[in-house]
């Protein structure tokens, strides 16, 4: 075991996001919605925030957690990231973005779990050279993968099916080759990544699971939102459990190191 280590529940860095929630405080505010920390605590995980890390720190910060699971936002992965340009209605988070487009490809070599959510799963395929649509909605032939207006219940209600990879986790995950989703956002995957194997299509074609191909343990990414109500839909909740026992192996691997 490494010399001052106690034992303790394994550690997952969830990357903050960047909001100015008061006019009068032009500093902002670093923020996290409290669902992503819920989950990974009834995993049994530890989440932790380092609020003003940046690209600079994932190398010292990066050997000290477990697991790294990237959430879902309102704010969108700024178009510059992929050849783009900002839409006049982006909301956008460039410290965040800075962040994430190191820790993926890090974490990644680094063999430390990693698990992408919604705006996380274009956070992975951004950071390994992929691109994004800015608006799926307004593509010919796509659906409109927005949520609805109305209350939270109503936002997270599963929308529409995707199909998985036979064999693939997401297939183990759901005891079947099609499941239904949430499905929460504007933006999403153009162009694929490389590495990235895409095992989950939502009807219209686009990309809604990814695994990064040849990665030393679990790296994952999907467009809809697991988090929620994980207790009660035995798909999110296998999906969450692996990536909680990939983290538990990887706290072992460090304690007997």
């Amino acid at each position: 075991m490494m010399r001052g280590m106690r034992a303790h529940k394994p550690l997952v860095w969830l990357p903050a996001c960047h909001r100015n929630l008061d006019l009068s405080d032009p500093g902002g505010y670093t923020v996290l919605a409290d669902r992503y920390a819920a989950a990974v605590t009834a995993l049994d995980l530890q989440p932790v925030l380092f609020p003003m890390a940046g690209a600079a720190d994932v190398a010292d910060l990066l050997p000290m957690v477990d697991g790294v699971l990237l959430t879902g936002s309102p704010s969108n992965v700024e178009a510059t990231r992929f050849g783009g340009a900002a839409l006049a209605t982006d909301l956008l988070d460039p410290r965040r973005d800075a962040l994430t487009m190191a820790l993926v490809p890090a974490a990644v070599a680094a063999g430390t779990p990693l698990f992408g959510v919604c705006r996380g799963l274009q956070e992975i395929n951004v950071a390994l050279g992929g691109s994004l649509h800015q608006q799926v909605h307004a593509e010919a032939g796509m659906m409109d993968h927005r949520e609805p207006e109305g209350d939270l219940e109503a936002q997270f209600a599963t929308r529409h099916q995707v199909l998985l990879a036979p064999g693939s986790a997401f297939a183990q995950w759901a005891g079947a080759q099609s499941v239904m989703v949430n499905s929460l956002h504007g933006q999403g995957i153009k162009r694929i990544g490389q590495g990235l194997v895409a095992e989950a299509h939502a009807p219209d074609g686009l990309v809604e699971g990814v695994r990064v191909e040849h990665a030393p343990a679990f790296a994952f990414g999907v467009q809809w939102h697991p988090e929620w109500r994980h207790e009660s839909n035995p798909f999110y909740a296998r999906t969450l459990e692996a990536f909680a026992q990939a983290c538990a192996e990887h706290r072992r691997r460090r304690a007997a190191a």
